[in-house]
């Protein structure tokens, strides 16, 4: 196998498999016990994912340098907003990234937003089920973004339910800690126990992607066509 063969492996193997296995084992067995090395492991796996696609696309510093400033503009905003339950700019400045940047820079994006923002946040068991769920949805918008890219509504739709999806994710973290296991039962109680705050989060996200998607779309096509980022 070519190396680039190796590379669209990696790039499919780790957002889909890597990563969901090492967030989901290490729910199981580190619970509150060193839950730092999963998360390190998580970031450790977001970097190669996103070295995969920055040497397939050779887009020199400029990528990694907007992803950065991808990761702080959805940092600070979080924290912003943090006194708003439900409401935080992320998903929607994830998508954004990686219908611009790709799916491996969505991914990053997501994942280390939620890692940064965390430290103003509060940092825990959950950390690593928040960088997999921002990230998988940074992921998928990449891969959706010609459908995406230069449409406010479709971007507001998909940035809706992103936000369900997140949900529903870190609800398995919540039935995993509480039992130890996955309990149907149980994760359809904490679905439904949680959609007051979840309607919140899938409104505020389909908001904050149509106030972002026009200046952000902009901004980012110009450097597209000016830079070929």
């Amino acid at each position: 196998m070519t190396l680039s063969g190796i590379k669209s492996v990696f790039s499919k193997a780790i957002p889909f498999l890597i990563i969901p296995l090492i967030v989901i084992s290490g729910a199981f067995v580190f619970r509150d016990r060193s839950y730092s090395y999963i998360i390190m492991a998580t970031a450790l796996f977001t970097l190669i994912l996103f070295a995969c696609g920055f040497e397939q696309k050779k887009t020199g510093t400029r990528r990694l340098v907007l992803c950065a400033a991808f990761i702080a503009i959805a940092s600070i905003g979080r924290v912003i907003c943090s006194p708003l339950p439900g409401v935080n700019p992320v998903t929607a400045i994830t998508v954004l990234a990686a219908v611009y940047l790709g799916s491996e820079a969505g991914f990053a994006v997501g994942a280390f937003s939620a890692l940064t923002s965390n430290l103003f946040a509060g940092m825990g068991v959950w950390t690593p089920f928040q960088m997999f769920a921002w990230g998988l949805i940074g992921t998928f918008a990449g891969l959706l973004s010609k459908q995406l890219m230069g449409s406010r509504v479709k971007m507001c739709v998909y940035s809706f339910f992103a936000g369900i999806v997140y949900s529903a994710i870190m609800d398995i973290w919540t039935v995993i800690w509480a039992y130890n296991s996955f309990n149907l039962k149980a994760y359809l109680a904490a679905i439904t126990t949680a959609l007051p705050y979840t309607a919140i989060y899938a409104v505020s996200n389909a908001v904050f992607a149509f106030l972002l998607a026009k200046p952000f779309s902009e901004k980012l096509g110009r450097i597209k066509i000016k830079y070929g980022v």
